[in-house]
């Protein structure tokens, strides 16, 4: 859904990603949030100008490079602290993204100043507005709530550990299902691993995240497939790619050339080994 004008305008949609009910961006100027709650979790962001709201009787703020924490069931309000407004991004999480016994922490904390979980929730939104990247959002989304989860706790992060034999066997499921493709919650419970846990390890195994491996494999089915002369609309679907301009972005970033170029490419080394061959 989009509602637009000059001034004020909301985007929100609902992607195909565990734990994600509801992606909202927003820009307002005189919008004033009455006391409302939510049944989600709040993930906040404001990208130009700032927010101020209250929450169990206490005022907060967000801009810049903060990052707000709502808990489900709380009533609080929300408007602009300054005359021009704020834009901002917005992610609802399903309320059993933290236990219940962590309200009361992100009540006491509902806002943090800390640049890391702040790129990350960046990313996330980034990696979101394309349709087809549901292992990264879900890799991603996994990251920020050990971010968070650390940070209402006050703990420093764990420590990473190698685990090779989990690594491999995470390869080895996303080779058996490279065109199918896997959400990292089914390949979590399919391998009785912390999902956390379970991207570190691969990365730390493999030097890639799980969601680039993935890709990277998609793009070598659809390689010898273009060589073939399949159309390129035929190959995204083929191999797991969302649709032709998903497969066109990730195999020029791989590649450096579209699969339209690449697929060309045959006829320029058809003509070199023919007049090699003279």
């Amino acid at each position: 859904m989009v509602v637009g004008g000059n001034v004020e305008q909301v985007k929100a949609w609902q992607p195909r990603v565990p734990g994600i009910v509801e992606v909202f961006h927003a820009r307002f100027v005189g919008h004033v949030y009455p006391m409302h709650a939510h049944d989600s979790w709040t993930l906040l962001i404001v990208d130009d100008g700032a927010v101020r709201y209250d929450l169990d009787r206490h005022e907060h703020g967000v801009l810049g490079s903060m990052v707000s924490l709502l808990p489900p069931h709380v009533p609080h309000n929300g408007q602009a602290a300054t005359a021009r407004g704020f834009r901002k991004r917005v992610l609802y999480l399903d309320d059993a993204y933290f236990s219940e016994a962590m309200i009361g922490c992100a009540v006491d904390t509902p806002t943090f100043t800390d640049p890391l979980l702040h790129r990350r929730v960046r990313q996330l939104h980034t990696t979101l507005s394309h349709v087809g990247e549901e292992l990264e959002a879900g890799s991603r989304l996994a990251l920020i709530h050990d971010r968070l989860r650390d940070l209402l706790h006050g703990t420093d992060p764990a420590p990473q550990r190698a685990d090779p034999r989990l690594a491999r066997r995470l390869r080895e499921l996303l080779d058996s299902r490279t065109a199918e493709g896997i959400t990292l919650t089914d390949a979590a419970a399919v391998l009785h691993a912390d999902p956390t846990h379970l991207i570190r390890a691969f990365s730390r195994e493999f030097g890639m995240p799980p969601h680039r491996y993935l890709i990277s494999r998609r793009v070598d089915l659809a390689r010898p497939l273009l060589l073939s002369g399949m159309p390129a609309r035929e190959v995204a679907a083929a191999t797991g790619f969302h649709d032709q301009p998903h497969l066109i972005r990730h195999f020029k970033r791989i590649l450096g050339m579209t699969p339209g170029q690449y697929a060309r490419s045959v006829d320029g080394s058809r003509v070199r080994a023919d007049l090699a061959g003279r």
